[in-house]
């Protein structure tokens, strides 16, 4: 059974593609194309296909369109209800429907070949539950999902039971968990659909103070839904202009709104434990990527594990549609890795580096190589294996750094062109986070915050939010050795466990995933050294 899955309609559009139940390849359109988030998630812009991720999963597996069993599109039409009866002021929603209506025709256009007839619509939140469900260890789990909207909802929560889902509950619009979120987002003057990150950050320099007023629009219900009707954001804090300074008052209200977000979450999981009876809970969706609400569950929630897909938002159900489609006929397996993109052979990638005239070494051991660098307080660009599916830089195509340099945080910053009060992550081997870390454990996504050790805070301090916590990524000596080597062969210069580990890319662009990339973000920002597999390029030193 071949199965491609496709997420078009809104924004993130990505492929994946499933065969015989295991899952051999996963992009994200943005990382082709070089255009953040793929497209804006406008009714305008439904249309837009990932053509370049279809092609390049086809390519992947040696297939063409004519070979596929199935194409799973993650949104159906049919369970759509007009914009005005589902109380959204979205008046060319329409067209949406219209585009979804015509995928099939305009997936066999955009691949030659395809039967418009293999198509299969599969609902928003049923891809989504399937991207954490079904791709999850776990056969048997409770499965939330929350994000802006769907077909006509914004929730979906159920269960698995040997990965079939059964659905438990969901919420209608116009009450929605992401939809508040993303008004609070536009609110504060950040990109709303695409900036939420940037308010969870912010609200670690705030107090909930608004909490009991926003508890009046965003509860939940005691029934496994919730009410989140339009909050009128100016009569509690002015709106800021983009690219204004922010204020304590805006710190305060994405407190609040942080808040009020976690009380809801936690009802919830309260609510489906309750039905369910599950140890493990996976999490899908937008809301998904908030790790500060995600840690909220995994300590006072009744279950025992929480599991994020980490292409929780709307690129996940590429993945998730193709394995709901592709369990209808054979059982599917779990995803192992979140590197499932594109990648290179040293030989091809030594072709890029001789094509581009760049002068290079091939060290004996890059991973010592990296280290001594970083021991010397250089930034690395960091390029090795399969890029990552998600947002999540993971050891593949990630900035490199020393997390003992306090300043550190306002340097990488400004590499990437980021607002000073966004944190950046460390990663640390699995069997030593312990010692430095308290939370959620092992965590390779990083899609949790963990309190930092108080006897740490000072040694690594690049690395530590203003409330304490970090968001890490363990890494386990198994699964990504090369990784592991250079984390052990800089805590033997430093003393330090940890490295600064942030996504490579600059404002506004994509991450970084092929070499071409690469090289383009080497030559234009502060890094003092790239490494693309094996090999290393230095910053050419200034002539005094």
């Amino acid at each position: 059974m071949r199965v491609l899955g496709i997420n078009a309609l809104f924004h993130d559009p990505a492929a994946a593609l499933v065969i015989d139940g295991q899952i051999v390849a996963a992009a994200e359109e943005e990382r082709f194309s070089r255009r953040k988030h793929g497209k804006r998630p406008l009714p305008f812009s439904a249309w837009e296909l990932p053509e370049l991720s279809a092609r390049w999963c086809l390519e992947q597996a040696g297939l063409r369109p004519a070979d596929l069993d199935a194409v799973a599109y993650s949104y159906d039409p049919t369970l759509a209800r007009p914009a005005e009866q589902m109380g959204l002021d979205d008046p060319f929603d329409h067209l949406r429907q219209d585009y979804a209506r015509r995928a099939p025709a305009f997936l066999a256009e955009a691949l030659p070949g395809l039967d418009p007839e293999k198509v299969r619509f599969v609902a928003h939140h049923v891809a989504h539950a399937a991207s954490a469900g079904q791709a999850s260890p776990y056969p048997d789990c409770a499965v939330l999902v929350l994000d802006g909207r769907g077909e006509c909802g914004s929730h979906l929560g159920g269960r698995y039971v040997d990965r079939e889902l059964t659905v438990l509950a969901a919420q209608e619009l116009p009450d929605s968990l992401g939809l508040f979120y993303e008004d609070l987002t536009e609110h504060l003057g950040f990109l709303r659909s695409s900036d939420e990150f940037k308010v969870m950050a912010l609200a670690s320099y705030g107090t909930p103070r608004f909490k009991d007023r926003l508890r009046e629009y965003v509860h939940a219900d005691g029934a496994g839904g919730f009410r989140a009707r339009p909050v009128p954001w100016a009569s509690l804090v002015p709106g800021r202009e983009p690219g204004a300074p922010w204020s304590r008052e805006h710190a305060d209200v994405a407190a609040s709104a942080q808040a009020c977000l976690e009380d809801v979450m936690l009802e919830l999981a309260g609510w489906l434990h309750g039905r369910t009876g599950e140890d493990v809970l996976t999490l899908a969706g937008g809301v998904a990527l908030n790790c500060v609400a995600n840690t909220r569950l995994h300590r006072e929630s009744p279950f025992r594990r929480i599991w994020v897909q980490p292409a929780a938002g709307d690129a996940g159900t590429a993945l998730g549609a193709a394995l709901h489609v592709a369990n209808e006929k054979e059982p599917v397996a779990a995803m192992e890795s979140a590197a499932l993109g594109r990648g290179w052979s040293d030989e091809e990638l030594r072709g890029w580096l001789e094509r581009a005239a760049v002068a290079y070494e091939e060290p004996e051991d890059i991973a010592e190589t990296v280290a001594e660098e970083l021991s010397r307080d250089g930034v690395v660009a960091w390029f090795q294996g399969r890029a990552e599916f998600g947002p999540r830089a993971l050891g593949h195509r990630s900035l490199l750094a020393h997390p003992g340099r306090a300043e550190n945080l306002e340097r990488l910053n400004a590499v990437k062109g980021r607002e000073e009060f966004r944190p950046v992550a460390p990663m640390v081997l699995e069997e030593r986070a312990a010692e430095l870390f308290d939370g959620p454990l092992p965590s390779p996504y990083m899609l949790f915050v963990h309190e930092v050790a108080e006897e740490w805070r000072e040694r690594i301090p690049a690395v530590v939010h203003v409330d304490g916590t970090a968001r890490i990524q363990t890494v386990a000596s198994a699964d990504e050795p090369l990784v592991a080597r250079m984390l052990g062969a800089f805590e033997r210069r430093t003393g330090l466990p940890v490295v600064v580990n942030t996504s490579l890319n600059t404002a506004g662009r994509p991450m970084v995933d092929d070499p071409r990339d690469a090289l383009e973000c080497f030559g234009s920002a502060p890094v003092d050294l790239l490494v693309l597999g094996p090999f290393a390029v230095r910053r050419a030193k200034a002539r005094s």
